[in-house]
C-alpha cells in the first residue's frame, strides 16, 4: 500500500475529494483550512492553502485519476508516526486541530544529514517544543507526482487541542526548548522555506 499526499489551492478541489472513495481507496483524510484568527505559526503559502487530501492506494500507479479529480500538488510519501494522535469517529471532524507543516531540504544539505536533523535531532526535541501536543504524523516526499510542484520534501501534522493551539504559552515549552529549536533549525529546513497553517481533519475511510 502506498500513501499520497495532496496539497490542495481551491475550495472545488478540497469539495471534490471525497469522491476519490470511488477510485478505490484504502484510506482518505481530508483537512480543510481553519483560517481561524489570529493563528500562530502561520508561514509561508499557509495562508493560499485549501487543504491537504491523504490517501492510501494499492498503486501510486492511480494517481493521474486522482488528481483529474483533485487538482493538486501531489506526492508519494513515506509515513512515520512518532505520537499516535486519538483516533476520531469517521466521517466527523476530529476533535483536535491539526497544525500542517511542509517545507523542501535546502540544497546545501545531503539526503543523510537532512534525514538525520529531521528525525533523529529535531524528532525528539520536538516534543519539548509542544509539551501538550497530542499526536504527530511525519511524511517524508519520496517524490513529486504531478510536474511544477513545488519541491517539497517534508509534510507534518501535529494535532492540538484548539485551547492549546490558541495560546502561546500552552501551545509552547520553554526558553530552553525555543532556543534548542532554532539552533536546530537549520540542519534540516530553512525558515524562509517553511510553509504552515491550522487544518480541520475528517477522516472519510479508516485505512485498510
Amino acid at each position: 500500500m502506498e500513501k499520497l499526499d495532496l496539497l490542495v489551492w481551491t475550495a472545488d478541489g478540497i469539495d471534490a475529494a471525497p469522491s476519490l472513495l470511488d477510485l478505490g481507496a484504502r484510506g482518505l483524510s481530508v483537512s480543510t483550512s481553519a483560517r481561524l484568527d489570529h493563528a500562530p505559526l502561520l508561514m509561508g503559502r499557509g495562508p493560499a492553502l485549501f487543504g491537504l487530501v491523504e490517501l492510501w492506494v494499492d498503486s501510486v500507479d492511480i494517481w493521474p485519476a486522482v488528481v483529474d479529480r483533485v487538482p493538486s500538488d501531489a506526492y508519494l510519501v513515506t509515513e512515520s508516526v512518532p505520537q499516535p494522535p486519538p483516533t476520531p469517529p469517521v466521517g466527523e471532524r476530529r476533535a483536535e486541530l491539526t497544525h500542517l507543516t511542509w517545507f523542501p531540504k535546502p540544497p546545501r544539505l545531503t539526503e543523510d544529514d537532512f534525514f538525520h536533523a529531521w528525525h533523529v535531532v529535531h524528532t525528539p526535541s520536538s516534543a519539548a517544543l509542544h509539551p501538550r501536543r497530542k499526536g504527530y504524523v511525519r511524511d517524508a516526499v519520496a517524490r513529486p507526482l504531478t510536474a511544477h510542484s513545488p519541491p517539497v520534501r517534508a509534510i507534518v501534522s501535529e494535532h492540538f487541542a484548539l485551547e492549546d493551539y490558541l495560546d502561546p504559552a500552552r501551545l509552547f515549552g520553554g526558553k530552553e526548548a525555543l532556543e534548542r529549536t532554532m539552533q536546530e533549525l537549520p540542519s534540516y529546513a530553512d525558515g524562509a522555506e517553511i510553509s504552515s497553517c491550522p487544518v480541520w481533519q475528517t477522516v472519510h475511510l479508516p485505512r485498510s
